[in-house]
């Protein structure tokens, strides 16, 4: 009987899965009761070429478990797009998913350091200017043969940095990082969005079927980080802005990306939420990150140990 209801649940998390790329940015959240494993640390590949926009690499949850995302340089979809990158929570007894989206301004993404600019708050890796994007090179990787468009500014990198000296992947809870949405976190979360592009969807896809990519197969320690090139662009237009209301804004959360199906272990029960949820707690210390050596989380292990109050080196100018 139980090998029966096993089945029928990964039955229906596939079909979950399969319905992502439609409903990516939808009020739908997947909820799995134990944590993901630590952020890996990797060195990031150089930018190549202008106007690339860097999506870091993170765990998703599949059909068998928590499995990495590479990072992956990604051809912005409009002029002035930035990338908000998804996040875990701990919310209501479990892990929720929030999945990432594109906007004008970068919203709250948990206070995940993921490196290379998303040190927590905001974005520090660079900004639009006339049209095209400039690169921060004291904190991203470019080839400055081809890409002219830089400067370096170290300062704002100081003050978005929330140290994760342990590499956590996920906001609040046990062991979480605490950082709480500022307001101009608030007020991004409520800008018109962008979902992932289809080439993003397939990058996930492509990731989610490759059994040496799942914490269980790799003990969290995935050998593919980062995507060996570009991916593919795809155009769009800026999404219309709202129009104004007279009514207080309500910091509601980016829509998830529904990535698979969890099953629980030990902790709560998976299971697939589709309520708003409340902000995570207490915020934490802006530092200068020193990225510190992986370190291993209890439940599923987790590929490349990154942010989580990281204190992180500099590695070539990345994270």
């Amino acid at each position: 009987m139980k090998k029966l209801l096993h089945a029928a649940r990964l039955f229906l998390l596939a079909l979950l899965v399969a319905a992502v790329p439609a409903a990516s940015h939808a009020s739908v959240f997947i909820s799995v009761g134990f944590a993901p494993p630590i952020l890996p640390v990797y060195v990031q590949p150089v930018c190549p070429s202008p106007d690339l926009m860097w999506t870091p690499g993170y765990w998703a949850y599949g059909p068998d478990g928590y499995y990495w995302v590479p990072g992956a340089w990604v051809p912005a979809p409009y002029a002035g797009a930035l990338w908000t990158p998804p996040y875990w929570g701990w919310e209501g007894g479990a892990f929720l998913f929030h999945g990432g989206y594109w906007g004008r301004t970068v919203g709250y993404y948990g206070g995940i350091n993921y490196g290379f600019g998303y040190m927590g708050i905001g974005f520090a890796g660079g900004e639009w200017r006339g049209g095209h994007f400039a690169y921060n090179t004291a904190i991203v990787h470019v080839n400055t043969t081809i890409i002219h468009n830089t400067y370096v500014n170290e300062t704002v990198v100081h003050q978005n940095t929330i140290v994760n000296d342990r590499h956590v992947a996920y906001n609040g809870g046990p062991g979480g990082i605490q950082h709480q949405p500022t307001p101009v976190e608030r007020t991004a979360m409520n800008q018109p969005h962008l979902a992932a592009t289809k080439f993003q969807e397939q990058h996930v896809q492509t990731a989610q079927a490759n059994r040496n990519a799942y914490a269980k197969a790799n003990g969290g320690h995935p050998q593919n980080l980062v995507a060996s090139r570009p991916l593919a662009a795809e155009n769009h237009s800026e999404p219309a802005a709202r129009p104004a209301s007279n009514r207080p804004e309500t910091a509601s959360r980016p829509a998830a990306a529904a990535h698979a199906a969890p099953e629980s272990r030990s902790a709560p029960s998976a299971r697939p939420e589709t309520q708003a949820r409340p902000e995570p707690r207490s915020a934490p210390q802006a530092r200068p990150e020193s990225r510190p050596a992986p370190q291993h989380a209890a439940p599923a292990p987790r590929s490349e140990s990154h942010p989580a109050p990281r204190s992180e080196p500099r590695e070539p100018r990345g994270r």
